[in-house]
């Protein structure tokens, strides 16, 4: 019999890239795997891993009353051998779980201590000594995978083995979707994936593309992520108004929807302001662009200019340049040779450097280090 696994989270959408196209996939080869994510298709079973549905709340307490009681309903039907957790909420979970002889995997997708300064919602002081407290108490009791490598300037002196494995694209995966029936244009395309929000540069884009304009009035961007912006806010922006109509909002889309719509894209813009963990923290669009051959207009962070610059595939600009976002957009649009060997040197970066293939065998390794002295599968 297989050893059982829960991939367990109470906040990401049901098909999050890394957990449902990467992580599932990978560990369903060696174990019986159970994602159990809110709004999840439930009692399906997809890529031979079962999937649990989990209500959805967007408020904290909310979920910690109506969402925390089913997940540990679940986890007491299948009783697995291993419970991977995504969102430091679940922690008092873990402990019960652990309690009940359960190891348990504690993922750090970003560094808290310092993204609490941008977060909207679900950060009053209660939730932040509560965070602290419990973080703490995990880093002695439980195995710890981390998605950057700076998040170890904060997780000193763990009791436990740990590993990095960062969130790179999954070239498989990439060239399995990207080909479907997407736009098909001679205008100047733009594709843009993640949270849409001003510490993501969404004024900084409105402002070149409103200079872009005068020149492509054509141009059209697909801009796939949740919106931390409401239309009063967007509508404040200056040029807003003038592109409104050259922008498509799709909310949050799975990405398998998503990529057909980057095969005539000109370039992926992949913008953060230097706040919270930004600056040391990777933005996963960097990667998927790369893999999609598309070139990257990305910040100038020493650790983006160190995979962009190295790799020749796009520009590092200040994420506060409007102008200088707009010069580069308008030199991809302009030089088309150039910018097909910008993309295709970032999808030889990605294959040689920055791929998901690689972090695989990290993951795997890590899990068989844990339940190697458990039952034989």
């Amino acid at each position: 019999m297989r050893q059982r696994v829960m991939l367990l989270s109470t906040v990401h959408p049901p098909t999050d890239p890394r957990i449902f196209y990467k992580i599932a996939p990978s560990l369903s080869t060696y174990y019986e795997v159970f994602c159990a994510m809110p709004g999840a298709r439930a009692n399906t079973e997809t890529n031979a891993f079962k999937t649990i549905r989990l209500p959805h709340f967007q408020g904290l307490f909310a979920r910690a009353l109506f969402c925390h009681p089913v997940a540990l309903w679940n986890y007491l039907r299948f009783r697995p051998d291993l419970v991977h957790i995504f969102v430091p909420e679940l922690l008092p979970l873990a402990f019960l779980f652990q309690w009940l002889g359960t190891k348990v995997i504690y993922e750090v997708q970003e560094n808290l201590y310092k993204k609490f300064s941008i977060k909207r919602y679900n950060n009053g002081a209660v939730y932040q000594f509560l965070f602290r407290l419990c973080d703490r108490i995990a880093m002695r009791r439980f195995h710890l995978i981390f998605t950057e490598h700076a998040y170890l300037d904060v997780y000193r002196d763990l009791a436990y083995p740990h590993v990095v494995i960062h969130n790179y694209a999954s070239l498989a995966f990439i060239d399995a979707n990207k080909s479907c029936s997407g736009v098909i244009s001679d205008k100047p395309q733009l594709f843009y994936t993640g949270v849409i929000s001003m510490e993501r540069c969404f004024d900084i884009i409105v402002a070149a593309l409103a200079r872009l304009k005068v020149t492509y009035p054509t141009f059209h961007v697909h801009l796939f992520g949740p919106s931390r912006l409401d239309q009063k806010e967007m509508a404040k922006l200056p040029g807003f108004e003038d592109i409104r109509n050259n922008l498509t909002f799709y909310g949050y889309t799975d990405i398998k929807m998503a990529l057909p719509f980057a095969q005539n894209a000109t370039a992926g813009i992949a913008l953060l302001k230097p706040v919270a963990d930004y600056p040391e923290s990777y933005t996963t669009k960097l990667f998927e662009y790369m893999s999609l051959g598309l070139p990257v207009i990305t910040s100038d962070f020493p650790i983006y200019r160190d995979v962009v610059e190295q790799s020749e595939c796009g520009f590092c600009i200040s994420p506060y340049d409007s102008d200088a976002l707009y010069e580069k957009l308008r030199w991809i649009i302009e030089n088309p040779g150039l910018a097909r060997s910008m993309g295709n040197n970032g999808r030889k970066s990605a294959e040689k450097n920055y791929n998901w293939q690689q972090e695989e065998g990290l993951l795997l390794s890590f899990y068989k280090s844990l339940l190697k002295s458990d039952r034989v599968m």
